[in-house]
């Protein structure tokens, strides 16, 4: 199993302090490119909850993402070990998918490149 780059476990880290959502990265992973900001993994969670709440056809899956519910998973020791994306896209050809964001979870281990910033296409 590869080592995990130090550099992108302290941002990880730092993002999952709470001092700062505003954090843009960009990855490389399996092949994909994908950029967004980071968010806490408890503030991720909570709104994949959300999201999942709101569907007619998934609203019982929401408590699996659900941090605050009852029965939730405490929060781990150690660094972290994967980043939260919202609002983030992959980047295909021309278009980043989906136009108006996602929520990504990306195994650290698993990103073979990366980048501060969310890059974005123009027709310019």
């Amino acid at each position: 199993m590869p080592k995990p780059d130090e550099l992108i476990v302290d941002i990880a880290a730092l993002v999952e302090s709470g001092r700062s959502n505003q954090m843009s990265l960009t990855v490389v992973t399996g092949g994909a490119v994908i950029t967004g900001r980071l968010a806490p993994e408890a503030v991720w969670r909570q709104r994949v909850s959300e999201v999942l709440t709101d569907s007619a056809h998934l609203s019982e899956f929401s408590a699996v993402f659900d941090a605050l519910a009852e029965g939730a998973p405490a929060k781990k020791d150690g660094p972290p070990t994967h980043l939260h994306f919202h609002v983030a896209r992959i980047l295909q050809g021309p278009v980043g998918i989906p136009e108006t964001g996602g929520m990504y979870r990306i195994a650290i281990e698993d990103v073979s490149a990366w980048t501060v910033g969310d890059f974005s296409y123009s027709d310019r």
